[in-house]
């Protein structure tokens, strides 16, 4: 709720800024908004990690995910032949009224967060899920033989930060592509110009779109680290191939960089919590920061383009912060240790008693009290 208020006040903001025609009031609104956003998903997603079955965690959040990458082929095109049709250079109106329409839906959709019968996922509850996903069982008399779960700090889970570091480069080489496929397009592919390649882009994001659906499919009858490894790769080999071709190739090849991206960033994010149980928030937290990628490396391939004047060999750029990221989905499946992590905690049991866990003990946590409390039990989760 704090971030869907955060994200209403910053498009409230666009109004007094279309008034004043403040280049920097739309900076500052598109930061509130920013920041709204970050809350709402450092929030959101690991809430879906961790509601519902466990096994399932990432495909949950891959089709949630899914339906933002439908918004983000629907939007442009929604603003680009409704909004702002009929809007000349200097006619902000538009934008003052669709910014409010924005405004009063996300408060509404806070309001109806507020009065709904949502439970809070506390952080002993996340503990909880952990030590059921970390599969204790019971023995074959009934007796519960719990396997306690010691908790450590935030800083030993070595995993999550390599999870932070390949959503870091991931996320960088992801906005530099999106932000240069135009420029890409109208280069190597003659006679194109910047409005077919918003078209492309269309189309590619449609095709980023396509592969979150199927890629959370897969993840039904696939382990979601392999099918990470699948389109992890298949992301190095097209980038890798869009470096060195021309003409429509090359612009093929963009549609398929767009596809592999397509699972990345959410079955990164729901690999890199598993485990943390008590930390499972801030690690949460950690790995959206790593969106400041997107920030980074962009300018990087501006800065090459520039000097080779060629938007097809700077694409190196991200495809060097690709290779870096492609680090962490081998590891998750060669590094047994790695590999153990993400399996230990895919969930074998749905209650505490299958689980094994002692009521009001977690080994190594200070909220026990908190685990008493009949606040959100494994049963719901």
């Amino acid at each position: 709720m704090t971030g869907l208020c955060i994200y209403g006040v910053g498009a409230l903001l666009f109004w007094p800024a279309a008034l004043k025609r403040s280049f920097g009031g739309f900076c500052g609104a598109t930061f509130v908004i920013g920041a709204g956003l970050s809350s709402l998903e450092s929030a959101a997603n690991p809430y879906l990690a961790v509601c519902g079955p466990p096994k399932y965690a990432d495909m949950r959040l891959n089709l949630a995910q899914a339906v933002q990458a439908v918004g983000s082929v629907v939007g442009p095109v929604l603003a680009s032949q409704v909004f702002f049709k009929h809007v000349g250079e200097n006619d902000l109106q538009s934008v003052q009224w669709v910014y409010l329409g924005i405004a009063i839906f996300v408060f509404t959709l806070a309001v109806v967060f507020f009065f709904a019968p949502i439970p809070e996922i506390t952080d002993a509850d996340m503990e909880r899920q952990a030590q059921i996903m970390a599969g204790n069982k019971i023995t074959e008399g009934g007796a519960a033989a719990p396997e306690e779960r010691e908790v450590k700090p935030i800083t030993s889970h070595w995993s999550l930060f390599w999870a932070v570091s390949s959503q870091f480069c991931y996320v960088g080489g992801q906005v530099a592509v999106a932000g240069y496929f135009v420029n890409y397009v109208t280069e190597v592919r003659k006679g194109t110009t910047n409005s077919m390649g918003a078209n492309f882009l269309a189309i590619a994001q449609g095709c980023f779109a396509i592969g979150r659906f199927l890629g959370a499919g897969l993840m039904k009858f696939i382990v979601p680290r392999k099918v990470l490894l699948m389109f992890f790769s298949g992301l190095i080999l097209f980038q890798a191939l869009a470096v060195g071709l021309r003409g429509n190739a090359g612009l093929a090849m963009m549609n398929l960089v767009l596809f592999s991206e397509s699972i990345c960033f959410p079955t990164i994010f729901t690999l890199g919590i598993k485990g943390l149980g008590r930390h499972t928030k801030m690690g949460a937290t950690f790995i959206v920061s790593s969106i400041i990628g997107g920030a980074v490396v962009p300018p990087l391939l501006g800065v090459v383009a520039d000097r080779f004047n060629d938007t097809g060999r700077a694409m190196v750029v991200p495809l060097a912060f690709f290779v870096v990221g492609w680090s962490y989905p081998i590891a998750l499946n060669v590094l047994p240790a790695l590999r153990a992590i993400v399996d230990d905690y895919s969930g074998r049991g749905n209650t505490d008693k299958e689980a094994g866990v002692r009521e009001g003990k977690l080994k190594g946590t200070s909220v026990e009290e908190d685990i008493d409390a009949p606040a959100l039990h494994s049963e719901k989760i």
